[in-house]
């Protein structure tokens, strides 16, 4: 014989009705089952309410729900089940409705209902269900038989919360195994006291009533019938891809329930566990779907992971009793019982005590009030409340990680702590004197579901996740997308993972739950018209609680790099191309430095000086080893190198400038390039990471043209046509150049004593700058180190490809 119970969630319609059904016929061909029905989804809680809306407002508004749910489910069985009786369940279920009428109605004479009366009312939806099932079974002329648990499944008196006595109701199913019928059917949640009234098994009852008839009747399993697949590694409504536990002992079941999972009850296993008998977790609507089965003994554990799942309990408060002396550990145990006697609120299985303090993890409940209560118990003890101080941290929630005998497992500590320390998250505590089979970690309830992910993440994934959101979709961002999406296979043998969850134009934005699909984003972009608005931009993304968010800025605009520390505040790291941050006033750019080590987020901008070459990274490894900088020198700009290399070879500077565009080496604006402000911004990095305290204005630009134009009033689509009238100009310099055997050259020089300097020069063939051209860039370090022969990092500095290159580098030194 088996044993099988569906929650109300698998009854909530008609359709769902017929379902179970189907299955129920399917398990009786091949032996007899015992069936456990609960109330209709939401029927017990409307039942309840209707009692308490009675009570305070002599209101049957919740009743008269009950009503119309239960008429709809049979009406709509009728339509699909052509013998079901509707009128006869319709009769029976109105006398069910009549009887509960008198109870209530007796409120007009007494003012409350007593507990034998509340358990009456309560019972009826079980009740119900079992009637419809019956009459569903009998309309498809399959034979089934309603037991009355009230007669056979004894209890104590207790109306609301009873006890079984597993023996005298074990002796009362016997009978059970010699019914001819093979579908047996029990309403869940149901007990009896000896005079043979109607008691109740307290909330998730019903499965409590499968285990006990499981027990009591020897069954070869017990199945529990649910609306979802089983145990998962975390609830699926936070981690979206967690994965379903086929095989769990029935300890780390118990443990799971006790921290917090509501897929089974404590008290459900206990009766299964005495006879070691399986409880196995089905899904009502895809019964094929293998579940999770509970049994005493699981193979050993062959994988590497030996947590089984994640779970929590949420609004807790962590109370103290802070003593100015010591107390004996006797008086601190009595204190302790008296506040659990007190029963004011749900005390998890934990408690620390030692001479000076007691510390309780509790439900939030009437916070107002918890502070006189504990007084009153502290009174019998102390006669002074200077004796001692009560403080009450709330709004906390409790992460459990649950598995056989981790607790003495130091690696998964380490892991836990080492994710939640990613995610910057600040630990409260961490309990590991609960049991063997849990660590638990109490954090504030504001980062549940993103520490949930990150612990979910580093013990079932091995991934490393990062989630970015790309504001500017220009040459650059398009580059990165496409560079992204192809090294997709390739970091997925890395173990990483990047999802693109939102990208940004100066025009529309998208922002998605799920991976943006390569194909699917410019469809996106172009489709919606919603301009950017980065503060609206950024709470969208906090309410997904990600595990490793990071902000790319590929675009020039001074607004967006104004809000880094904004981004910083909200828990994102940042990558930039965008040099306005860092070239900014000294104070907002040492503010943003603040803001990274106070959030411990990373801020990474290589792109933002050398394009795809390592510069700001070497310079910081230099500084960190001790090394200094002395001076520098340098072609900083591959948009120039390229422009004055054409020069060279004849080529007017309008043309220069033309082909330098179009492979896409200027700057969006080529003034920006054209003026030496793009050279100068990037001097002005370069110093600044050796640790000088400049501002812009500070670096001596010479201007690339001459002073009577002035470029400032040009604009952009008149640059070709006022270069156009220098073309005498540039040759003269270069023809010099070239009598002198020399080259032109935009250098950017930093000397010993700081000044930074934008310059054309006329460059000699043994200067190492000699030869930069056709878009390279070449630093030239002198340090401690590297001196007298300096440090030098050549490669191309411009173009697309390379600076989204040096974005997608900095991407992977945060994803790694």
């Amino acid at each position: 014989m088996k044993v099988l119970k569906f929650g109300g969630s698998s009854l909530s319609n008609a359709k769902k009705f017929i379902n179970v059904s189907k299955i129920l016929k399917k398990k009786s061909k091949k032996e007899k089952i015992c069936v456990v029905l609960s109330a209709p989804y939401k029927i017990t809680d409307y039942l309840i309410n209707s009692i308490k809306d009675y009570i305070i407002n002599k209101n049957n508004s919740t009743f008269k729900k009950i009503k119309k749910k239960i008429i709809k489910i049979i009406k709509n069985i009728s339509i699909i089940e052509k013998k079901f009786k509707l009128k006869k369940i319709k009769k029976k279920i109105n006398n069910h409705i009549e009887e509960i009428n008198k109870i209530l109605n007796k409120q007009k004479y007494i003012k409350n209902i007593n507990k034998k009366e509340k358990a009456i009312i309560i019972s009826k939806g079980e009740i119900i269900s079992v009637e419809i099932m019956n009459y569903i079974l009998n309309s498809r002329n399959i034979n089934s038989k309603i037991i009355n648990p009230s007669y056979k499944i004894i209890s104590n008196n207790n109306y609301l919360n009873a006890k079984i006595n597993i023996k005298k109701t074990k002796k009362k199913l016997e009978c059970i195994k010699k019914y001819e019928e093979n579908i047996i059917l029990v309403p869940g949640f149901i007990s009896g006291n000896k005079k043979k009234e109607i008691t109740l098994l307290g909330r998730n009852g019903s499965d409590y009533s499968a285990s006990i008839l499981s027990n009591c009747l020897d069954a070869k399993c017990c199945e529990i019938w649910k609306d979802v697949n089983g145990i998962y590694t975390a609830d699926p409504k936070i981690i979206k891809n967690a994965k379903n536990i086929k095989k769990i002992s029935y300890e780390e079941a118990i443990e799971l329930s006790k921290c917090g999972a509501k897929i089974i009850h404590p008290e459900t296993i206990n009766p299964l566990y005495k006879k070691n008998i399986p409880c196995i977790i089905k899904n009502s609507y895809f019964p094929n779907f293998i579940g999770t089965t509970i049994k005493k003994k699981c193979k050993k554990n062959t994988s590497k992971i030996s947590v089984k799942s994640i779970t929590y309990l949420k609004k807790f408060s962590i109370l103290k009793i802070i003593f100015k002396k010591n107390v004996n550990n006797i008086i601190l145990e009595k204190i302790l019982k008296s506040l659990k006697e007190e029963n004011q609120y749900k005390i998890f299985n934990t408690k620390i005590i030692n001479e000076k303090k007691i510390t309780i993890l509790k439900s939030i409940n009437e916070n107002n009030k918890e502070k006189k209560k504990i007084k009153n118990v502290l009174k019998n003890y102390f006669n002074s409340k200077k004796k001692y101080k009560i403080k009450i941290k709330k709004n906390l929630s409790i992460i459990s990680i649950i598995g056989k005998n981790i607790n003495s497992k130091i690696e998964i500590l380490s892991k836990i702590i080492n994710s939640i320390k990613k995610i910057n998250v600040k630990i409260i505590s961490i309990i590991l004197e609960n049991s063997k089979n849990s660590i638990s970690i109490i954090i504030k309830n504001l980062f549940l579901k993103k520490t949930i992910k990150s612990i979910h993440n580093e013990i079932f994934n091995y991934k490393k996740i990062t989630e970015i959101f790309l504001i500017g979709i220009g040459g650059v961002g398009k580059s990165l997308l496409n560079q992204i999406y192809n090294q997709r296979n390739k970091l997925k043998k890395k173990k990483i993972k990047i999802k693109i969850l939102g990208i940004a134009n100066s025009k529309n934005y998208i922002i998605r739950k799920k991976n943006i699909k390569k194909e699917q984003y410019k469809k996106l972009i172009n489709k919606k018209n919603k301009k950017i608005n980065i503060i609206k931009f950024i709470k969208k993304i906090k309410k997904n609680n990600l595990i490793n968010p990071v902000i790319i800025d590929c675009t020039s605009s001074k607004k967006i790099s104004k809000k880094y520390v904004y981004f910083i505040k909200n828990g994102l790291n940042i990558i930039s191309s965008n040099k306005k941050a860092n070239t900014y006033k000294t104070n907002y750019y040492l503010k943003i430095r603040n803001y990274l080590k106070k959030y411990r987020k990373k801020f990474l901008y290589e792109t933002n000086v050398g394009a795809g070459l390592p510069i700001i990274e070497n310079i910081k490894n230099l500084i960190s080893t001790g090394d200094k900088i002395i001076k520098f020198r340098g072609i900083l700009s591959g948009s120039l190198s390229y422009i004055f290399g054409k020069l060279e070879e004849n080529c007017s500077i309008v043309e220069a400038v033309k082909q330098a565009k179009k492979l896409g080496f200027t700057e969006p604006n080529p003034i920006d390039d054209l003026s030496g402000i793009d050279v100068a911004r990037k001097l002005l990095i370069i110093s600044r990471e050796t640790g000088y305290n400049l501002e812009l204005k500070d670096i001596k630009i010479e201007k690339i043209l001459p002073k009577k134009i002035n470029i400032k009033n040009i604009k952009k689509e008149n640059i070709f046509s006022k270069l156009n009238s220098l073309k005498n100009f540039y040759n003269k310099k270069v023809i010099k150049a070239k009598n002198k055997k020399r080259v032109l050259r935009l250098v950017g020089s930093i000397s010993k004593n700081g000044k930074c300097k934008v310059k054309i020069e006329s460059i000699k063939k043994s200067d190492p700058l000699y030869n930069i051209k056709n878009g390279e860039n070449a630093f030239i370090f002198y340090s401690k180190y590297y001196s007298p022969t300096p440090l030098i990092i050549r490669g191309y500095g411009a173009g697309n490809k390379v600076t989204s290159a040096g974005v997608f580098s900095d991407l992977l030194r945060i994803a790694s």
